[in-house]
């Protein structure tokens, strides 16, 4: 061994996440004694924990007996036990370092991680030698596999017993060359939900790329009970759970109830359930419902749920399953408003109808534009931020429902005065069936989303930009309404605003 009673150390490599791990080996007159694989302490040292479930060891007679090279749908942790070994790794994932080539030296005191899709191969360099795979997944037929052959002249290996007179498997002998090899594919996105206006907005978002997978209910049911077996699921890096049962009113009666705790209790802790077996990342958005309201100041992430309905409720329980995950990202919105049915959308019809309605004036929070929360999603996985809950609204001076509604009165090129501002009381009063309780503040904190280096967009900004973007244009005598379509800008300013506007009046 080159070592003994050092520090567990890594250095990375040319390859990326491929590391070398020099191990603390304790030894006396009797032999020597390591920890191959101990969590806490690798995980301090910046390893993945990588949730291990096998250990395959290869003993070797011969001097020159050479494996590979084969690269897995899995991640391994590579060692040697006795003897030791030359080894090679070569980059088979999809990506500029395809065909990069890192060698070591391998005794008892030194390991590899080895991530997924790259290639592991290793040569005797002492008789009686045993290595060691730790690997976090079975092997199966169904399985992506890619190999390389060992004495691939791009790749060009320097082992040290030439091929010629080494000890190799005709199956090794016969893998094909570089550039005849598939390159591994990377680990796929699963976006819940998408058929819903956050779903949507994923998808322009993150784009139609293979690595992205699209699912809405009739391809995937969360309430399911065999969802753990619905997908392969370590195909998977992560989930996205944009899904869920909204019906905020409707989870006041005894059916909605059930359904929305079977979606968004029952469902997502299933969820979690196999983000956790799996070592997946999971994405879940949840809900200022989850909240009383009663609060004097925005709610920062850590504050405890006090949810006062049916759905908040539901949403509460599936949280905590979330948060329970190894890693996840529970990101926490409020009014959201997307390309289909919404609040902004229904406003803006009953401006252009000559409509006045009456809009709850006691309920305040912000706007949050499902553009945005994508984005922020996206920042999220993007940056590698901490895992944990953050909340994502858009930014700026929060404002009742009746403030967004003459907001939108104005933008429209309406009188905003037409907007009346009634209590939530007169509201529910006025409505026939059962009606949710709402939290009054549905404010939430922005400064942990900030740190990360995310801008949530101004949200007056972002409802200006909204209509900018489409704008549905007020009747003329004739009484016909028409839409004409504007230019998409970036809005920086209230000024932009102000200017916007006044492009667009000479429509009015």
């Amino acid at each position: 061994m080159t070592a003994v009673d050092r520090p567990l150390t890594r250095t990375d490599t040319a390859i990326p996440g491929l590391v070398i791990v020099d191990l603390p080996v304790h030894a006396d007159a009797r032999g020597w004694f390591k920890e191959n694989w101990h969590r806490e302490k690798m995980r301090a040292a910046g390893l993945p924990d990588f949730g291990p479930v096998q250990n395959n060891i290869s003993y070797n007679d011969l001097v020159g007996t050479t494996r590979g090279i084969h690269a897995e749908p899995w991640d391994k942790l590579v060692s040697v036990a006795a003897g030791r070994v030359f080894g090679a790794w070569v980059d088979l994932r999809e990506g500029p370092g395809f065909g990069r080539l890192v060698t070591a030296e391998i005794d008892p005191a030194r390991a590899v991680f080895v991530p997924r899709g790259v290639g592991n191969s290793f040569q005797t360099l002492e008789p009686g030698t045993a290595y060691t795979y730790l690997v976090n997944d079975h092997w199966s037929p169904a399985a992506e596999y890619a190999a390389l052959d060992p004495a691939d002249e791009t790749v060009a290996i320097p082992w040290p017993i030439p091929l010629a007179g080494a000890a190799i498997s005709a199956k090794d002998r016969t893998h094909p060359r570089l550039a005849d090899v598939t390159p591994v594919s990377p680990r796929r996105i699963l976006v819940l939900g998408a058929d819903g206006q956050l779903g949507r907005a994923l998808r322009r978002r993150l784009g139609d790329a293979p690595r992205f997978d699209y699912a809405d209910h009739a391809s995937l049911d969360l309430t399911d009970p065999d969802l753990a077996d619905a997908r392969s699921w370590r195909d998977y890096a992560v989930i996205v759970d944009a899904a869920g049962y909204t019906d905020v009113d409707a989870a006041e009666t005894p059916a909605g109830r059930a359904a929305a705790w079977a979606v968004n209790a029952t469902g997502v802790g299933r969820l979690a359930q196999v983000a956790a077996a799996n070592g997946l990342t999971l994405v879940h958005v949840s809900t200022d419902y989850v909240f009383d309201g009663a609060a004097p100041a925005p709610y920062r992430e850590d504050a405890s749920p006090a949810p006062l309905g049916g759905y908040g409720q539901s949403k509460a329980a599936g949280d905590l399953a979330v948060a329970a995950t190894p890693r996840h990202y529970l990101v926490r919105a409020s009014w959201i408003i997307g390309d289909g049915h919404n609040f902004v959308a229904t406003m803006a019809g009953l401006a252009r109808r000559g409509d006045d309605p009456a809009v709850v004036g006691d309920q305040v929070g912000r706007l949050t534009f499902a553009e945005d929360l994508a984005a922020a999603i996206a920042h999220l996985l993007e940056s590698e931020a901490p895992f944990g809950t953050y909340n994502v609204t858009n930014a700026g001076t929060p404002r009742s429902w009746a403030g967004i509604a003459r907001e939108v009165f104005r933008l429209t090129g309406h009188d905003p005065g037409r907007v009346r501002a009634v209590t939530t009381a007169e509201y529910n009063a006025a409505r026939p069936g059962p009606t949710a309780p709402r939290p009054a503040n549905s404010v939430l904190d922005l400064a942990k989303i900030t740190a990360t280096g995310f801008t949530p967009r101004d949200g007056d900004l972002a409802l200006a930009q909204f209509f900018a973007a489409d704008v549905l244009i007020p009747p003329k005598k004739s009484g016909r309404s028409r839409t004409r379509r504007l230019p998409r800008r970036e809005v920086g300013t209230a000024e932009s605003i102000d200017a916007m506007l006044d492009e667009m009046k000479g429509e009015w």
